[in-house]
């Protein structure tokens, strides 16, 4: 492969490409942990009397159970899943960004989203823990050791 067209995460050194490696699975697992909170915060729910009956009636939340609604929830689950993928495959910089920018949004939507009982607060908070983790660690991950192409198409060691 050609020095100049070096991807921001193809370290020399192969400690730094088990470092991005290793940061990588940490993302990808801590993504996992989110879905897998933000799964279980509502499956908890199936077993209760009054959420069978409005299930039954079409009533989610005292609200119209609409195509909308379903629309609305995948996209929510389909998030995590996502940025599991992507802490594999995007490059470190653009890596980073995706991570802290769709963590902070997620983030805030778990800290607005109004809890309905107390093992919603148990997954909320540890939805928010592992959002925040996610943040911390995409905020810290150096390319140090790692070629990185500039405008001109040479190559320079930087961290981004």
């Amino acid at each position: 492969m050609n020095p100049t067209t070096l991807k921001d995460d193809s370290a020399a050194d192969p400690h730094a490409r088990i470092d991005q490696l290793e940061t990588r699975a940490v993302l990808s697992g801590l993504w996992l942990f989110v879905l897998l909170n933000l799964i279980f915060r509502d499956i908890h729910e199936i077993v209760k009397a009054e959420f069978l009956t409005d299930a039954l009636n079409g009533i989610y939340d005292g609200r119209e159970v609409t195509d909308v609604m379903f629309l609305v929830g995948g996209l929510i689950v389909e998030v995590p899943i996502v940025m599991m993928l992507m802490a594999w495959i995007l490059p470190i910089t653009a890596n980073r960004r995706a991570n802290v920018a769709t963590a902070s949004l997620f983030a805030l939507a778990v800290v607005t989203a109004v809890p309905g009982d107390l093992d919603d607060y148990l997954h909320s908070g540890l939805e928010l823990l592992a959002l925040v983790a996610i943040i911390w660690k995409a905020w810290s991950w150096e390319a140090t050791g790692v070629a990185l192409s500039d405008e001109c198409g040479t190559s320079s060691k930087s961290a981004a």
